[in-house]
Order: C-alpha cells, then structure tokens, then sequence
C-alpha cells in the first residue's frame, strides 16, 4: 500500500508546487491493455509524462492481440483496466458476449474513425460523387454513391464484404449508420444468427484493426472502418481511398472508453480515482494550447511499444488534417479530440446512443423501454467518479474549474440533424422515438424471427 505525501515546499521557491492528493492506494501496481490505435493516446501520455506516477502508481501497458483477448484479461484479472470499444462494457454488462459488470469512469476521446474503400471500389463510386469547383470529390461522401456498384455486384453474384473491428465496437455501428444513411441495408442479428449478415446488402466481418489494408489489399474485403492510423496507412500504400469520417459522419462523437470491472473499482476507490486523475490530465495535455503537444505525441505513438506505425501516418491524422487521396488533405481540426468538449466526461446519453445502435440492428433482440435504456447506461458510465477526479486536480491546482461540467445530469445536448450524416437529430432521452426515425433499423415491438423482420 503506497500513500501520497504531499510536497513541502520552502517558502523561498519562486514557483508554487501543487500538493498531491492525499488518497491512501489500494493497489499501486497495475497493468492496463490496449490496442494499437492512435486514440490509445491518454494511457500512452499518462506513461511516458509521469501522471501515473505523480498519483503513486506503477504502471505496465500491454498491447493486445484483439479486442476479445483485451476484454476476457479485464474480466479475468490479468489486466486491471483497459483501452476500450465503448460498447464493449455495454455489451458485458447487458450479457451479450462475455458476460461482466465492466464500468467506465473515462470517456478517452471523441471522433477519430473513418470508412475507407479499394482503389476500385472508388474507381466505380467516383461517377456517382459530385465535384466541387476545383475537380475534387465534394465532402462528406454518402454511401448512395456506393449503392450502384453493391447492386452491380449483386447482379454479378459477387457478396461485397466489408470488414469492422469488433461486433459492439463503434466502427461497426459507424459503418452499419453510413451505409443505412445511403439506403444499404448492413444486416442485423439474432439470437439465432450472431453474423449481422440477416437481409444484408453488405457483408460486414470482423478483421482486427493493424490487418484492415493487408485484408483489403488481397481482395477478401472492399473496404473497411477503422480507427487511426490504418486509414492513413491505405493511403500511404497507395492501396486504398478514406471516404468519410466519422467527424463527418455524426460530429464529435463518442469513441473509446477505459473499461475496468465493476468489482476494482469497488475493492480500490482510490486507485480508480488515482488512474481516472492521471488520464484526465493525459487528456488535457493531449488538446492544450490548440493541439501544440500533438507532435511529441505523435512521436510517442510512433514507437513500436505503442502503436508503431510512421511518425507520417499517425501525424496525417492527428495534427488537425485528413488526407483522402494523395495530396487531398483536407483540415479536420478535430478528428481526434481527447479533452475539449468534455470529450472525457462519461456522458449517459453516450451509451444510451451504443445501446440504440445495438437494438437497431438486433443484438438486443427484444423491445426495451426508455427506462431500461438510462438505467443500464448509469449502472455502466460512472460520472460521479469523474468528477471527483476532476475535482481533486482542479483543488492542486493542474486543472481548470471551467473545463468540467459540473451541473451536467449526464446528459448531452441533443446532437442536431445538421451535424449528422442522415440529417437526424439524437436525443439521448428519447431513445425509443429516436429509433422510430431512423428509416432502417429494428423499432417499436419488432424482431427478427429467421430471416425477416416481425412486428
């Protein structure tokens, strides 16, 4: 058990030093996973700048094979918390998959995704994309435009598969929204057939983030969505063209989350404090003085113990700009956002969104009230953690008062229709009237019963 002193400081120093937060550790050494992602940033930054250890605690990162194997070390013990798909302690704590009380105190970042296609599946969509005046394809790009080559495919025989990362994770439901937005159908699930390829236009399958271009490259997908740097990475091989992203496709949305079990963090108050405390100002660190950190942080990615990808590739994303195609580099300021617009806060209306996507498309296989949606979502994202992290670093003085949504219930705003691919507004606290609006999905009372849609 480790204590935190505070700091004596003499009365001739020149700079105040902030005390420590006297928080008495349950646990001080730990292991978090994650995958090789750039949005991995906060645990990789906590690290490398000494957060964890200011708060008393030694930390080991591991990198994981998959999302599953990440997932079954948090719910077994061998990892104590983790880099996660948001939905994953949805899905856990709801029982679909691996059954497990996971919580969230730390939402990682906002946006940071994005959907790209083969060199020929672009080739065969560019004629149904309108230009702007300078000969480049107008942006965001819907998947109407894929439609006609889907239909020829189908005319031909020829499935069209499509790869995401994980059946809850946010590419899947960020794909399954784009593609619906275009009039696609991507498939839905049942208790009987967990493919999500139930009346599907488009084949979706699971290919582990750091393998989307190899598997694109040899012709077993026609594209795929991801996170960074592996959109990036068609580009630089010249294998591939990023047709949205999700900045473009719902504006600041949530993305990961750092996941840890509901039974450590009852057994270690304060190492949970301690942790949530260090990635917070990870967070901060990561978006501060209009993103100026951003290159040292690139740099840190950059490593082979992190996501070791080129220094080019992750900076293409993560320093306020996108490239599409060769030498199409658009700015996208906030592609990755880590800190601003409470990006870390645990917000319900967050999961309830993870859980709409999971009824619209049939992993949840039975109607549920508006209720059962908020209540699962408190007993998952846990603000009331955050804020007292918040809080201790706002009383020593490394963070600002005015950065944290004190007052906050919650929940969101609503997410208006002109910052959403489809043109349709989200409303956390009215999940079921906003299932309702979405013209393709599972709604109201329906179910899939074998191969069709009931009710």
């Amino acid at each position: 058990m480790k204590t935190l002193a505070t700091l004596a400081l003499a009365t001739t120093c020149l700079t105040a030093l902030p005390a420590a937060a006297y928080l008495e550790l349950e646990k001080d050494e730990l292991t978090f996973g994650f995958i090789k992602l750039t949005d991995m940033a906060p645990l990789a930054v906590a690290y490398e700048n000494g957060y964890f250890e200011d708060e008393g605690l030694f930390v080991t990162l591991e990198a994981q094979a998959n999302w599953k194997v990440l997932l079954d070390g948090v719910i077994g013990g061998q990892l104590d918390g983790a880099h996660m798909l948001a939905g994953q302690p949805l899905a856990a704590t709801i029982g679909y998959g691996t059954e497990a009380h996971i919580i969230t105190p730390f939402s990682m970042d906002l946006n940071g995704n994005g959907i790209t296609v083969s060199n020929e599946i672009w080739e065969q969509m560019k004629p149904n994309i309108p230009k702007m005046d300078d000969g480049r394809p107008q942006h965001p790009i819907s998947a109407s435009a894929l439609a006609p080559v889907v239909e020829d495919y189908k005319d031909q025989g020829i499935p069209f598969n499509m790869g995401m990362v994980f059946p809850v994770s946010t590419h899947n439901y960020e794909l399954r929204y784009w593609l619906a937005a275009g009039g696609l159908e991507p498939g839905y699930y049942s208790p009987e057939d967990i493919s999500g390829q139930i009346g599907a236009d488009v084949l979706l399958s699971v290919t582990p983030p750091p393998q989307m271009p190899a598997t694109m490259e040899a012709g077993t997908i026609f594209g795929y969505c991801v996170g960074e740097p592996w959109n990036q990475q068609a580009v630089f091989k010249g294998i591939g063209v990023p047709v949205i992203t999700d900045y473009q496709l719902w504006k600041n949305n949530p993305e990961k989350v750092f996941g840890l079990s509901a039974e450590f963090a009852a057994e270690n108050p304060n190492t949970t404090l301690a942790v949530t405390k260090a990635l917070i100002r990870a967070a901060i660190w990561l978006d501060e003085n209009d993103n100026a950190n951003r290159p040292e942080a690139v740099e840190i990615l950059s490593r082979s113990e992190y996501v070791g990808a080129d220094y080019d590739v992750i900076a293409n994303s993560m320093t306020g700009f996108f490239e599409f195609e060769k030498g199409d580099k658009r700015d996208i300021p906030d592609f990755n956002v880590f800190f601003r617009y409470n990006a870390t806060y645990p917000f319900y209306s967050d999961a309830i969104w993870y859980l709409t996507q999971m009824r619209r498309w049939g992993q949840i296989a039975e109607p549920k009230s508006d209720e059962w949606f908020i209540e699962t979502a408190k007993e998952v994202y846990k603000p009331e953690i955050y804020l007292e992290a918040a809080r201790l670093l706002v009383d020593e003085g490394l963070a600002n008062e005015a950065d944290f949504p004190w007052d906050s219930d919650g929940f969101k705003a609503p997410t208006p229709a002109e910052d959403i691919i489809d043109g349709i507004a989200y409303d956390g606290r009215a999940p079921n009237a906003y299932l309702e609006s979405l013209p393709i999905g599972l709604k109201g009372e329906q179910i899939i019963v074998g191969n069709e849609i009931q009710g």
